[in-house]
């Protein structure tokens, strides 16, 4: 039987991923433009007609990849016991909304196109990453479970 401590990997290749996120909003951010290193190209006129500007738009966005990560890290690490378990779980479950909304879109363009232009492989990278969110979230769960 696997101890607990075994499925931490998933968390902290999560973290990981949300890091790479943070950064390349903070790359976009410096550059003024909406979007992502690598994904689909925004148009003048989808970032003109954008609510926020785009600089500040993507500051928020390096910043919840940050939060991101750590918030994952703390599913694995002592420190995130001290959180309560219901309160963590609920974190988890928003951040498991969240994620699956925009992996939903990559992978529903990515393999059926619907026009926002995320290629096939986005839409891989989007069922990893909710596979990876959905056993953070389950791993956390068990292990804090009473026995």
């Amino acid at each position: 039987m696997r101890s607990p401590d075994a499925r931490r990997w998933p968390a902290c290749v999560l973290a990981a991923l949300f890091l790479g996120y943070a950064v390349g909003k903070a790359a976009f951010a410096v550059q003024d433009r909406l979007g992502f290193p690598g994904g689909p190209p925004v148009s003048a006129a989808e970032s003109s007609a954008y609510f926020l500007d785009a600089a500040v738009a993507q500051w928020f966005a390096a910043a919840s990849g940050v939060l991101g990560a750590g918030l994952v890290l703390l599913t694995v690490v002592p420190t995130g016991r001290r959180v309560p378990r219901p309160l963590m779980l609920g974190v988890l479950g928003a951040v498991l909304l969240a994620i699956g909304y925009g992996a939903g879109i990559m992978v529903v363009d990515g393999f059926a196109g619907i026009g926002v232009g995320w290629r096939w492989y986005h839409g891989v990278l989007g069922l990893v990453l909710l596979g990876l969110t959905a056993e953070t979230v389950r791993t956390y769960a068990v292990r804090t479970r009473r026995a």
